[in-house]
């Protein structure tokens, strides 16, 4: 969920730069992509530096309990 959000908060966020750098400034399709940029900012926001937290920690522990498993031979008895 947070990586769909994340993505979809970049993407409405690029989508309001792209009417913007188009021109188009005031026309139908640019009030609709201001109003998702103001959805999708929260999300980009919130989701993204979380995601980032969480796939170091991720990778932290799998080191951590990697060595706790060799060091015990707790997987042998499932690799061989």
């Amino acid at each position: 969920m947070a990586i769909s959000s994340s993505n979809s908060g970049g993407a409405w966020d690029n989508a309001k730069k792209f009417f913007e750098s188009k021109k188009m400034k005031g026309t139908e399709e640019h009030k609709a992509a201001v109003v998702g940029d103001t959805v999708g900012d929260p999300l980009k926001d919130t989701s993204g530096p979380s995601l980032n937290i969480l796939m170091k920690l991720m990778a932290i522990l799998s080191l951590i309990f990697a060595s706790f498993f060799k060091k015990t031979g707790y997987l042998e008895k499932y690799i061989n």
